[in-house]
């Protein structure tokens, strides 16, 4: 079973939900700021300029980051980087 981060979207009329994904296209690094962009439907250069911000309190943009990296799939992939290796571990 994946781990697919499923946020509720309370604006949308059909009570669904929206996934949070790594698109491919207009990512830099790793893409967690386009992804956090398109889901809060916001420009990606807003969010690249908040994670800038946090970094240089305790270097906190860079641990968010990294955990968002970890956590949020890639459009391709039916799950997460962690989502990935806790089933690894559960099936040895």
């Amino acid at each position: 079973m994946g781990m697919i981060i499923a946020m509720s979207d309370n604006n949308s009329s059909g009570g669904g939900s929206r996934l949070i994904l790594r698109p491919k296209d207009g990512r830099m690094v790793a893409g967690v700021c386009a992804a956090l962009a398109v889901y809060f439907k916001i420009d990606a250069n807003l969010v690249r300029l908040g994670f800038g911000i946090l970094l240089f309190v305790w270097g906190l943009g860079a641990l968010l980051y990294f955990i968002a990296w970890a956590i949020i799939p890639e459009e391709d992939e039916e799950q997460s980087i962690v989502g990935a290796f806790i089933d690894k571990a559960k099936n040895r």
